[in-house]
């Protein structure tokens, strides 16, 4: 595609050249992809006209104020209704508007073109997390917030990528189309990387789609930027760009991993290790609503340590967390975690702080209540 600073010829000439605009701390950042780079000059280009307006407008204004004031013996003028005025100030903000609506739609029906992927990528927000299901090659996994917590509650130093690194990034091979098929789980997210050109809501029972083709290897983040919630601020996306090799060996190993949690939900666990599994799974899922330490926020998020949920049925508790609590910010789990997984957890929060229920569930019984949902729900869909 032309770029948008070519459309705009010589008005770039005015300022410094687009990569030395591109590291300044003010501005964009510095483009990753064709669309990115024709955002980038687009924005320096409306940037211009608007200052050639600012100048034009203010200049005359002020010469007026000046050069025509009553202490220097002007009078002012009466008349109305000059025909020739009105026509050129309807013509001339008509002819920059169309000139700015040009360059602007181009880059608007660009960024919308999904055509011809080399891959399709559907990325699930929730609250506070994203999911990626990579469609070509039958990989899913959850990418969460990977700051300390030390840090977020100021107990130790700011790392250099604070609340923009996660435990998961998305993966990609540089110079491939990928397009974007965007949904959210819960209410309204918005995933974002600026460095890309990619932004798109997440709409509940909506897919709507974007693409991007990164020209460079690197890492490039973005974040939530529709307000959805508490931690709101605390979902980041980090997005790997890696060679055609390394994007096949990052497959082939995500690949194994899913071998292994499918082994895992084969398996029986013993209590201490599905304990120690199901807090790490908590504090990476759970802790963010329901506190490290179990007790919620009160009015907010209700506490695990001592609930009824936590204390009762088994069954009651998997149900709880395999599908979550419509009409609340109670998420289901189901979708973003293995059997192993939420049965670890689900036996961590009944043994840990004051529950000491001493009873565990296996991920068979997990895979066994997906069932039993899938067939509650059959009926209802026919």
């Amino acid at each position: 595609m032309k770029s948008i600073g070519q459309a705009g010829t010589g008005a770039l000439a005015l300022g410094a050249s687009q990569a030395v605009l591109a590291d300044y701390a003010y501005n964009l950042q510095t483009p990753a992809s064709q669309v990115a780079a024709d955002v980038f000059q687009l924005h320096n280009l409306i940037m211009l006209v608007c200052l050639g307006i600012f100048v034009v407008v203010f200049g005359a204004m002020f010469y007026s104020l000046i050069k025509h004031r009553k202490s220097v013996g002007h009078k002012a003028a009466h008349f109305h209704e000059n025909t020739t005025v009105e026509i050129i100030w309807t013509v001339i903000p008509f002819v920059i508007l169309v000139g700015m609506a040009y360059p602007a739609a181009k880059v608007v029906i660009d960024m919308k073109d999904t055509s011809d992927p080399d891959m399709t990528v559907k990325i699930t927000g929730y609250q506070w997390k994203w999911g990626y299901d990579y469609l070509n090659d039958g990989i899913s996994f959850t990418s969460s917030l990977s700051t300390p917590r030390a840090q977020i509650e100021g107990k130790a130093a700011k790392g250099e990528h604070y609340l923009l690194e996660v435990d998961e990034p998305m993966v990609v091979p540089v110079g491939k189309r990928v397009r974007l098929l965007i949904t959210a789980n819960d209410v309204i997210h918005s995933w974002w990387v600026p460095a890309l050109g990619a932004k798109q809501d997440a709409i509940p029972g909506f897919i709507r789609d974007s693409w991007f083709k990164a020209d460079k290897i690197g890492t490039y983040r973005g974040q939530c930027v529709e307000l959805c919630g508490k931690d709101h601020g605390f979902m980041p996306i980090v997005v790997e760009v890696v060679s055609e090799d390394d994007y096949r060996a990052w497959v082939a190993q995500k690949q194994g991993a899913a071998q292994a949690a499918a082994a895992d939900g084969a398996r029986a666990f013993e209590v201490a290790e599905l304990v120690e599994r199901g807090e790490k799974v908590y504090l990476a899922n759970c802790a963010a609503c329901h506190q490290a330490d179990g007790r919620g926020l009160p009015g907010a998020f209700p506490a695990i340590s001592g609930s009824p949920v936590a204390t009762g049925p088994l069954a009651g508790h998997i149900e709880v967390v395999l599908n979550g609590r419509p009409g609340t910010a109670m998420a289901a789990f189901g979708g973003q975690l293995s059997d192993a997984d939420i049965a670890a957890v689900v036996t961590y929060q009944r043994n840990a702080w004051n529950n000491k229920m001493g009873d565990l569930a296996q991920p068979a019984e997990i895979a066994a209540a997906r069932g039993g949902a899938a067939e509650a729900a059959a009926p209802a869909a026919q």
